[in-house]
């Protein structure tokens, strides 16, 4: 063990003891699963086993809260399943065609999600492969094949849980705390007056990006304790506040001598709100303020994928069915889950790749493990022990940031399960195992063919598609509006972080116009809230004045009534001087604006 800075943590081999541990727990799970599966004789150990796979998540919360997506998407794949059976079962190609739509709409409904919510969207859809496809030719086995995989899923469950809570699973909380605290803390250097970052929107980007990627992660401590819902909220606020905090250190270099006081003091409240909620977070105890984090929705987008994903299963389907190839369900049943997992990653195509290039060689590796290794042993030990290894590098993979390895011990874990089969006692015949190698490949050849026919939607047609909804949503903005404005700028946040997702780095123009959206939208909505607090007063016709000028974007109105708003607040009215403020910076950013649309038409 080598024993590093108080900045780098420990490692074995140059790998962290985290992942150690993780891959260690992962192959306790799958065992304990398949030996409660074994002991209860269940049907499909192997979904016992598969199921563990496919939760395996590094901390507890992640676990459960993906542990319960995956029980509520099982009971709507089973559900589909009965029903498109029932409607179809006399009619075969009718039944692949109505599957073939029910994948559509579940990858449709996983681009409106993120996280596990966007995985439990296309596990209800390939649930249906699973279950009524692989029974086309018994569609009266249908509930009872749903409900052994039901029971065995329930397994993977338990065994998951049983042995974090024996091996003290680590908890997120305390790694996301300190996690929001230093992004806190980079915020406030970017803010600062000695800071070059202000006018570079590369920081502020990066910033932006990894604030709004910890969502997911903040809406798995709510199943992390039996304070998580409380911590889960707090986490939410300090998400939320980072980002109007952050958008408020951007502005500041936009600020003349006139409005930089005012955004001076919006800054320290911002930063004196992210303080609270990250202080409500440590103590368990419910922040002062409990905001929502929406996330963006393009419909566009996700109608475009799931019309896609119902194309590549017709087209296998069609060309299974020409064939007359026997046992071709199984394949099918391939087909669909890996359009259905490929279509929560930000490349479908590059998703099935991996699994066309890592058939063969998980192949391998699993063949020696069956046919050399255990070589016809039927004893727990000896399967425990010779799975470890494979297991725990698969395991060891999912904890890589680098998205192919990552990718690839996801599908090895997976499909070494599959392929394995274990079964009590378990059978070792060289033909079976070579059929279910031949499913898989031909599965992940025909997809990655389909996927080549008709492209997933294009990084360049996601990024056109999400700035025609930032200046859509720009333009149709109106005053006033019922929605808390820190709640609707994390949601522009969060379609910033689609746009980059997609590429939009690389296209300076578009980013430009995107922040220039960003920028206006959140100004314009803090002016709103400014205003609405002059609803009472003598001020109320000037308001009212203002957010006519702020619907037209006329800038120079918006400067003679913040002029106004100076010359007739009475005193040292500080809600006038701030509406005031607010209406001359957002006049700028106006201009600012029209000038990147016109640069943009130019070019």
């Amino acid at each position: 063990m080598v024993a590093t800075t108080a900045e780098q943590p420990f490692t074995v081999a140059k790998i962290p003891v985290s992942s150690w541990n993780f891959a260690i727990r992962v192959w306790l799970m799958i065992i304990l699963a398949l030996f409660v599966s074994f002991w209860l004789q269940l049907e499909s150990p192997t979904t016992s086993a598969l199921t563990v796979a496919v939760l395996a998540e590094p901390t507890r919360g992640q676990s459960l809260d993906k542990a319960g997506f995956r029980l509520l998407a099982t009971v709507i794949g089973v559900t589909a399943s009965i029903a498109i059976t029932g409607l179809f079962s006399q009619t075969r190609d009718l039944m692949l065609a109505a599957f073939a739509v029910w994948l559509g709409i579940c990858v449709f409904a996983s681009r409106l999600l993120d996280g596990y919510r966007a995985y439990a969207a296309v596990l209800s859809g390939y649930t249906v492969a699973l279950i009524a496809i692989q029974q086309i030719d018994h569609p009266q086995h249908v509930f009872e094949s749903g409900m052994a995989r039901g029971a065995a899923i329930a397994v993977g469950i338990l065994s998951m849980a049983v042995v974090n809570a024996l091996t003290f699973g680590p908890r997120r909380q305390p790694r996301l705390a300190a996690q929001l605290a230093a992004i806190r803390r980079r915020v406030r250097e970017y803010a600062s007056p000695a800071s070059r970052n202000s006018t570079d929107p590369t920081t502020f980007l990066a910033l932006l990006r990894e604030i709004v990627a910890l969502r997911p992660e903040i809406d798995s401590l709510a199943l992390e304790s039996s304070s998580g819902s409380v911590r889960s909220a707090a986490a939410r606020g300090a998400s939320v506040s980072l980002v109007a905090e952050l958008h408020t250190a951007r502005i500041k270099g936009d600020a003349g001598s006139e409005t930089s006081p005012w955004v001076t003091r919006e800054l320290l409240r911002r930063d004196d709100e992210v303080r609270q909620d990250l202080a409500a977070l440590r103590s368990a105890r419910w922040p002062p303020r409990v905001w929502r984090a929406p996330l963006h929705r393009s419909y566009a987008i996700a109608v475009e994928s799931g019309l896609r994903a119902t194309a590549w299963f017709a087209i296998a389907s069609t060309l299974y069915v020409l064939a007359g190839w026997p046992a071709a369900s199984i394949s099918l049943s391939f087909v669909a889950m890996v359009a259905g997992l490929g279509s929560t990653t930000p490349n479908p195509r590059g998703f099935t790749a991996i699994g066309l290039v890592g058939t063969p060689i998980l192949a391998v590796s699993t063949g020696i493990l069956e046919f050399a290794i255990l070589n016809g042993a039927d004893a727990f030990p000896l399967l425990a022990i010779a799975l470890a290894p494979i297991t725990i590098v698969g395991a060891l993979l999912l904890t890589s940031k680098n998205l192919v390895l990552w990718g690839f011990g996801r599908l090895s874990l997976n499909y070494t399960m599959v392929m394995l089969a274990p079964s009590n006692p378990q059978t070792y015949n060289p033909q079976s195992f070579l059929f279910t190698v031949l499913f898989i490949a031909a599965a992940m050849a025909l997809l990655f063919a389909a996927q080549t026919l008709i492209p997933p939607v294009s990084e360049e047609k996601r990024r056109t598609r999400l700035l025609g909804e930032a200046r859509r949503d720009l333009q149709k903005q109106r005053y006033p509006n019922a929605e808390a404005p820190e709640e609707a700028t994390y949601r522009d946040a969060s379609r910033i972080g689609q746009f980059l997702a997609a590429g939009g780095a690389q296209d300076s123009r578009a980013l430009a116009e995107m922040l220039s959206c960003f920028d206006q939208s959140a100004m314009l909505r803090v002016c709103d809230a400014k205003l609405t607090q002059l609803a009472d007063g003598p001020l109320v016709a000037l308001a009212s004045e203002a957010r006519a000028a702020m619907v037209e974007r006329n800038a120079p109105a918006l400067r003679a009534i913040a002029q106004r708003l100076l010359e007739m607040a009475v005193g040292n009215d500080s809600i006038a001087a701030d509406a005031a403020a607010c209406l001359a910076l957002t006049a700028n950013m106006v201009e600012q604006g029209s000038g990147v649309v016109l640069t943009q038409e130019g070019a």
